[in-house]
């Protein structure tokens, strides 16, 4: 069987090294048989992750396989090789046998409140059914659930909280017991305590998320998923809803404004942070690079963001994150050091995954 042979610094140990690629795994340095150096020099980065990803997703909802693979291709090609899908109505479990396609780890469909999300994304239920949606959710999904925690109320005129506290607790518990973990959707301040309390382990976007509850956050592990590059749309939302829902425009305008010195605030307190694009839905994909760059706005290094993108949201997701022998050979190679330049991750030299190359130029 040919090796596949690549020289250059691997991340995130920084080090000069060869890196053998056999059988889909990195292997260690053979003693005989064909081996093909196909890359030498810059700097070789584990696969890329987008932890907020919606694989299967348009606007409108559910998309067909070909418009899934296309998406996945995108992706691919981003240098993004793992997504967590956070939260799909269509099903793509066929990716799973393309090993062409990237790895992805589901979070089932999105649960929401009836009439409280975008029509034809999530299951829309009421509270006394959160318990058996989440279990059928999880396990449907790889080890996650996804809730939407808040969403505008009518009624309310503003973002308000989608579940009452006993149904988040009976329902998160519910998911722990089986194995699984739980993500929501969450844009303003009222939900947080009692997604926290009921044990959450994850926030998407975070953008209401107040000083007082960071130490809580840090201490329990509880991550956020800031999706920076759609953070951008918050003017646009509060501008279609300037005339109808006044209250709810000034609160997401307020949001937008606050978001950097929150998430800082959130950073520089320990909370764990990830990148994520929330690809599928307004935004297209392949904005991985992007969603890294963004990270430094809320004052993570070169280096934080690309572990925030690469081998720290591996680990967090349960997946390999370093390049050695027996772990997955899904790397990216890039010209210049993208901690020091983080723009360079918008030109990937080379892309492997599960060690067959997928681009090179």
């Amino acid at each position: 069987m040919t090796v596949l042979k690549l020289v250059g610094t691997v991340l995130p140990a920084g080090e000069q090294q060869e890196l053998h690629l056999s059988g889909g795994l990195v292997v260690d340095r053979p003693t005989a048989g064909d081996v093909t150096t196909v890359h030498t020099g810059g700097w070789i980065v584990p696969g890329l992750v987008d932890a907020h990803c919606h694989i299967g997703l348009d606007q409108h909802g559910a998309v067909d396989a070909e418009v899934q693979e296309q998406q996945a291709i995108v992706d691919r090609d981003a240098g993004a090789l793992l997504v967590r899908d956070a939260g799909s109505a269509a099903d793509t479990r066929w990716i799973d046998d393309r090993e062409d396609l990237p790895k992805i780890i589901r979070a089932g469909r999105h649960i929401a409140r009836s009439k409280r999300y975008i029509r034809n994304y999530g299951w829309e239920i009421e509270p006394e059914e959160l318990v058996a949606y989440v279990e059928q959710e999880a396990a449907r999904g790889d080890g996650w659930v996804k809730l939407v925690g808040d969403w505008i109320d009518r009624d309310a005129g503003d973002l308000t909280p989608c579940w009452p506290a006993e149904a988040l607790t009976a329902a998160i518990t519910r998911a722990h017991e089986l194995g699984a973990r739980v993500t929501a959707h969450v844009f303003g301040e009222h939900a947080l305590p009692d997604l926290l309390a009921a044990g959450i382990d994850c926030l998407e976007h975070g953008t209401g998320v107040e000083p007082d509850l960071l130490a809580q956050m840090s201490a329990n592990g509880v991550a956020v998923v800031p999706t920076l590059i759609q953070l951008e749309n918050f003017p646009e939302y509060a501008e279609q809803a300037d005339a109808k829902f006044p209250v709810y425009s000034a609160h997401m305008r307020d949001l937008y404004d606050r978001r950097l010195h929150r998430l800082r605030d959130a950073f520089e307190a320990g909370v764990p942070v990830y990148a994520g694009t929330d690809a599928g839905g307004v935004l297209g994909h392949g904005l991985v690079a992007q969603e890294i760059q963004a990270l430094t706005e809320i004052g993570m290094s070169g280096e934080q963001a690309l572990a925030a993108g690469s081998w720290a949201a591996r680990a967090w997701l349960g997946a390999p994150s370093e390049l050695r022998p027996g772990d997955p050979a899904d790397l990216v190679v890039y010209d210049e050091d993208p901690r020091a330049n983080p723009a360079v991750l918008t030109h990937p030299r080379l892309i492997a995954l599960r060690g067959r190359v997928m681009f090179q130029r």
